[in-house]
């Protein structure tokens, strides 16, 4: 089954690397720069001489940041992932059908679902609450409302009721990489998006935009002030210009360089990242030291040969799983590319840097159908039993804990729960030596 189902990948990532395709309508409005203002922003309160109605502070088209944002990555009616959407309406996602959209991110509407199931006959109800489920962005207009568990950032001070798509993009794309590898606000003009395989590398004459307008050190928003400003810059990451995909049959490579965690710690802090307490992961970045959190030559080598629970028949060619990605270590972007291009499917092969655990290995960025925004099952002894994901329809669900089978596999990007082992368990393992498997 691994054999069929990663070998296409190699012509097919190639494909897109080659075909000419048209750029979406968000990316074009972004270019990887500010967009123009009257996208987000109501001149005088009107757009082409129509009078709008509501909007928020700055003459904002919504309520608040997010809402804003939301006007155009949120649509009604999409048949299944739509190029640059990040959530789904609230009426498209009833009780056992999925969020529709599969970034690398998430959808942000595994926010809004709940979920509640009986493990055996002598254990209580438990449940897996929405707000568990990753960022709660707060917008007013799309019924997303600020998380109550945590009233800021786990490991740090940012406060859960500001937290908006902004709070992590720079939504007037002033954060640039130039020619000589360094990030800044200003000089050289900002000529295209920097964020994908396709996009062109600076020059002399203009600079690109930082990887999904992801703001950089001394960013914060009006509304915090200084006393929030970030401290690292934006990570090196490079994505197929086709990342939001359902992974049925081909997984998407997403080439993470390197900076992700450094980048994470700007809101979460290092008491959560420095691994010196039980239930802290140690994870890469230089606010930890170039040892924390990197894959020795052992963990590599396991790495490439897990394939699932009783099986370490992999290569290193053929290694890379999409729901344990791992960060190569590198901030060469000619790199990036070659992965991308030439072997997506491969492992933490060192030769192309310093491969290493970061945030993003185990979580999604904005949402995911787990709590904690893991990307698999972290509460359950096996995430797949008997050829699926769920066990809908039964009394009692330890495994699939209250999902429907159709909103399990969306949770794992659509790769076929045949793909796993029939008592699959727990994806640490793909990193992870343990005996017995």
């Amino acid at each position: 089954m691994k054999t069929s189902w990663v070998s296409a990948i190699f012509p097919v990532m190639c494909a897109l690397a080659t075909m000419t395709l048209v750029q979406p309508r968000a990316l074009a409005f972004h270019s990887g720069g500010a967009g123009e203002c009257e996208g987000c922003h109501s001149m005088h309160g009107s757009k082409d001489g129509v009078v709008q109605i509501g909007g928020g502070a700055s003459l904002l088209k919504g309520s608040d940041a997010s809402s804003t944002c939301l006007l155009c990555h949120q649509a009604n009616g999409d048949s299944g992932p739509t190029t640059y959407h990040v959530s789904t309406p609230d009426g498209e996602i009833p009780p056992g059908t999925p969020p529709k959209q599969l970034s690398p991110g998430g959808d942000f509407a595994w926010l809004k679902k709940s979920f509640s199931w009986y493990a055996d006959m002598t254990s209580p109800m438990s449940q897996s609450l929405g707000e568990r489920h990753g960022h709660n962005i707060v917008a007013q207009d799309f019924n997303y409302q600020p998380e109550m568990t945590n009233i800021t950032a786990p490991g740090g001070s940012y406060p859960s009721q500001a937290l908006s798509c902004i709070s992590c993009h720079d939504p007037h794309g002033r954060y640039r990489r130039n020619l000589d590898g360094s990030v800044s606000t200003s000089g050289a003009p900002i000529k295209a998006s920097g964020s994908f395989l396709t996009s062109p590398e600076p020059d002399a004459a203009a600079s690109v935009g930082t990887y999904r307008l992801l703001a950089g050190s001394g960013y914060y928003t009006k509304a915090l002030g200084a006393g929030q400003a970030f401290i690292y810059g934006p990570p090196a990451v490079l994505a197929p210009l086709v990342a939001n995909r359902s992974e049925d049959t081909t997984q998407t490579r997403i080439a993470y360089g390197a900076g992700i965690s450094d980048w994470c710690r700007n809101c979460h802090t290092d008491k959560i990242h420095n691994g010196t307490v039980s239930f802290q992961h140690p994870t890469s970045g230089v606010a930890t030291g170039t040892s924390s959190g990197v894959l020795g030559p052992d963990m590599v080598n396991y790495y490439d040969s897990y394939v699932k629970t009783g099986d370490l028949t992999g290569t290193a060619g053929t290694a890379y799983l999409s729901l344990v990605p791992f960060e190569i270590g590198t901030n060469n972007y000619a790199t990036l590319r070659t992965i991308l291009s030439v072997t997506p499917t491969k492992g933490p092969d060192t030769a192309d840097g310093t491969p290493a655990v970061m945030c993003l290995s185990c979580h999604r960025a904005h949402a995911s159908g787990w709590d904690g925004a893991v990307r698999w099952n972290s509460k359950s002894t096996q995430i797949e039993y008997a050829g699926k994901y769920s066990q809908e329809g039964q009394l009692y669900q330890p495994y699939g804990q209250g999902r429907s089978e159709a909103e399990a596999r969306q949770a794992y990007y659509q790769i076929p729960a045949t793909f796993f082992a029939p008592n699959q368990q727990p994806l640490c393992y793909k990193c992870h030596v343990t005996l017995p498997q």
